[in-house]
C-alpha cells in the first residue's frame, strides 16, 4: 500500500516564480469523486496516469498511481464531466520538492503549493512565499475544484 501524506498551502506572493526549476501543463478529470474513493485520470505532456485515492484522514490517505497508455488516458478523460487545467511548477527547497499548481479557466487565479512528506509529523522549512495552510479544507482538493469552480466561491 502507498500512503500519500500531503500538506497544501496558499501563497503569500509571487516570489516562488523565481525559484521554478521545471513546469508542465496538466489536464485531469475524475471518474469518481466520492470522498471514500477518488479515481483520477491525468494527462501530463505525452504521459497518461490513473490514480485511485482513499478517504482522507488528516493529511494522509491511500494513493495508487499507474502510468497508462496515452490513448487510454485521452479516452478516459472524455468520460469525466469536468476537466481541470493547471500548470504544475516544481521547486526544490530545503531538501523537499514543492509542487505549485496554478489553475486556469474557472479555477483561476487559484494557486496552491503542495508538499509530500514521509510522515505527518516530518519537519520541513517553510519558504518565505508560503501563505496559509489549507490541508484540512476539502474545498482545495482537486476533486472538489473539478465540481465547484474557484470562481464561484
Amino acid at each position: 500500500m502507498a500512503t500519500e501524506i500531503e500538506r497544501k498551502f496558499l501563497l503569500s506572493n509571487d516570489d516562488w516564480r523565481k525559484e521554478v526549476q521545471q513546469s508542465s501543463r496538466i489536464a485531469q478529470g475524475y471518474l469518481s469523486s466520492d470522498p471514500e474513493r477518488v479515481v483520477r485520470v491525468r494527462l501530463r505532456g505525452t504521459q497518461g496516469f490513473i490514480t485511485i485515492k482513499g478517504k482522507t484522514a488528516g493529511i494522509e490517505r491511500l494513493e495508487f498511481e499507474y502510468e497508462i497508455p496515452l490513448t487510454d488516458a485521452e479516452a478516459l478523460l472524455k468520460l469525466c464531466p469536468n476537466i481541470l487545467d493547471k500548470t504544475r511548477y516544481l521547486i526544490d527547497f530545503a531538501g523537499y520538492t514543492w509542487e505549485i499548481d496554478e489553475f486556469h479557466g474557472n479555477n483561476s487565479p487559484l494557486i496552491i503549493a503542495e508538499l509530500e512528506l514521509s510522515s505527518s509529523d516530518a519537519p520541513y522549512t517553510k519558504p518565505a512565499w508560503l501563505g496559509a495552510e489549507v490541508s484540512n479544507d476539502p474545498r482545495y482538493f482537486n476533486s472538489y475544484l473539478s465540481e465547484h469552480s474557484y470562481s464561484t466561491w
